[in-house]
């Protein structure tokens, strides 16, 4: 059994340092194969790691004395502050010493970072910032969410391409179906940068594309993979995440208006439970940004446990199932 041996981030994100130890001890707890390097102020994170029992053959820390505020200009940070915890554990993948870094600070830290410390897979032209959705049918990926706003058509087909070879080999869906997210399903609707990438997909050897997908359809599980650029998905992402918790908090105010909506409430809370926590972003950890020579996980600045948990998990397969070697199979011209 392969030890994963995972960077985290301490001290990145709202809920830092308390959640990201919490979600590191359930972890580790969670399954054996998992190491993690805690990177951050030793004394903070020692601090909080006295409220749990944990394996410490299985969790080293690693002080780092800055911290990376989400404000700062990205580029100065990752230069100037090489004692921050998302430093520290960017050169950890780098080197070799890790497999993966997650984090729940600064995105555009982690991206820049992500670029210049760990460095992009030869031949591809931008890393995605790809984030699992829950759909009506499972999950599906999105790729892009964040990191190329103004992305070109042919980085739009290394997307479609990393995409198909994450669903496939991480999350396990065969022969994975490719949308590119328009505003209609005609092949002539669009604007220049999807009229001009749809041919582009559709001629593209080794991806099951099935043309375009429109935002409405995306909760119903049109596509596996969804295709776009950051702009774009980055508004699908939130409109979906607000939509989410809207309903929720209306199905939670409704169950709670009257004396029989209470008892129905306690009737139905097993299988609603069940089917909100299907729907909850933060059962399928962080968003990976693909295409880079190791594994680099941004969670939601927001994080609890659970979701730090899960990200650290979904390291894992990616690992085991050589993402990366397969990644330059497919992009590597």
């Amino acid at each position: 059994m392969s030890e994963i041996r995972v960077a985290v981030d301490a001290m990145g994100g709202d809920n830092a340092p308390a959640e990201t130890v919490k979600g590191v001890v359930e972890a580790i707890a969670a399954d054996k194969r998992v190491k993690v390097f805690l990177a951050g102020r030793e004394p903070a994170i020692k601090e909080e790691l006295k409220k749990y029992h944990y394996d410490a053959a299985r969790l080293e820390i690693i002080h780092a004395e800055e911290i990376i505020e989400t404000g700062e200009p990205p580029v100065m940070a990752i230069r100037t502050k090489r004692d921050s915890s998302i430093v520290k554990c960017m050169y950890m993948v780098k080197d070799g010493e890790c497999d993966a870094l997650v984090s729940a600070g600064s995105t555009g830290a982690i991206l820049v970072g992500g670029q210049v410390i760990v460095g992009r897979i030869k031949g591809v032209e931008r890393p995605p910032l790809a984030p699992i959705i829950p759909n009506m049918n499972g999950v599906s990926l999105l790729l892009d969410c964040g990191a190329n706003v103004d992305a070109k058509p042919s980085q739009l087909v290394q997307f479609a391409k990393m995409g198909s070879i994450y669903m496939e080999s991480v999350i396990g869906v065969k022969h994975p179906r490719v949308g590119l997210v328009n505003i209609g399903v005609e092949e002539e609707k669009g604007n220049a940068l999807t009229k001009e990438t749809y041919p582009l997909l559709k001629n593209c050897d080794g991806i099951h594309f099935i043309g375009n997908v429109e935002a409405r359809d995306i909760p119903m599980g049109a596509a596996d993979v969804l295709v776009c650029e950051a702009f774009a998905g980055n508004i699908v992402l939130k409109m979906l995440e607000g939509v989410s918790d809207a309903l929720i908090g209306k199905i939670k105010a409704g169950m709670m208006s009257s004396l029989k909506s209470k008892i129905g409430a306690l009737l139905v809370k097993p299988a609603l439970k069940q089917t909100l926590k299907s729907f909850s972003t933060e059962e399928y950890g962080g968003a990976p940004l693909l295409g880079l020579n190791g594994l680099v996980v941004k969670t939601h600045g927001s994080s609890k446990a659970v979701e730090i948990r899960n990200s650290i998990l979904q390291c894992i397969a990616f690992k085991e199932q050589n993402i990366n070697e397969k990644m330059k199979e497919q992009i590597v011209p």
